[in-house]
């Protein structure tokens, strides 16, 4: 891992999924396209606006800034210490990272995967009941608090494509962080 006091700005993909059918989990590929402005290619999520269900429900010509859902894959270490069992596309993500501390970003940052692919890190994603039909229990686990009562959101960030390109596992990930203050992530 190569980071810096902040949390490491460096890391590995470890898998990448889609799913061009509503469902909860995402089946690995051997490689998905992110197409600029949109998404994964093929995936039910891609589009410039919203396409998760419940933001649909609530005003369909939102932007979509949850167009590439990333989570850490130590997440599925931790869950695991407590009885989980979770496997990269299990939670729904397109890209699984090891080794780059992903909730510790602030917002904007951009995300160098592959030969070319460029995300902007928009927010992170705020579990929901899903989580909980897919193994019961887990919702408590990616979701808590902390020392001091602020709630913690464990299950990834979502982000937006920049620039397209192919993003296969063993790709590097090199987060370049903002310039000026930075924004801490707030749910998407």
């Amino acid at each position: 891992m190569s980071g810096t006091a902040d949390g490491a700005r460096v890391g590995t993909v470890t898998a990448v999924s889609s799913n061009g059918e509503y469902s909860f989990t995402k089946p690995n590929r051997p490689s998905i396209t992110l197409l600029a402005g949109l998404g994964v290619e093929g995936d039910v999520h891609a589009g410039v606006t919203v396409k998760h269900r419940s933001r649909v429900a609530q005003d369909p010509t939102q932007p979509n800034l949850r167009q590439v859902h990333l989570i850490h894959e130590e997440l599925f270490g931790e869950v695991a210490d407590e009885g989980f069992e979770v496997a990269p596309g299990d939670l729904g993500e397109n890209i699984t990272t090891r080794g780059i501390d992903l909730l510790a970003l602030p917002a904007g940052t951009l995300l160098r995967l592959g030969d070319t692919a460029v995300l902007e890190v928009t927010g992170l994603r705020n579990p929901c009941l899903q989580i909980d039909r897919f193994q019961g229990g887990l919702l408590k686990r990616v979701v808590g608090r902390d020392e001091a009562g602020n709630l913690v959101r464990k299950a990834g960030v979502m982000s937006v494509v920049k620039e397209g390109g192919v993003v296969r596992p063993g790709d590097t990930v090199v987060a370049e962080l903002p310039s000026g203050p930075h924004r801490p992530l707030d749910r998407v």
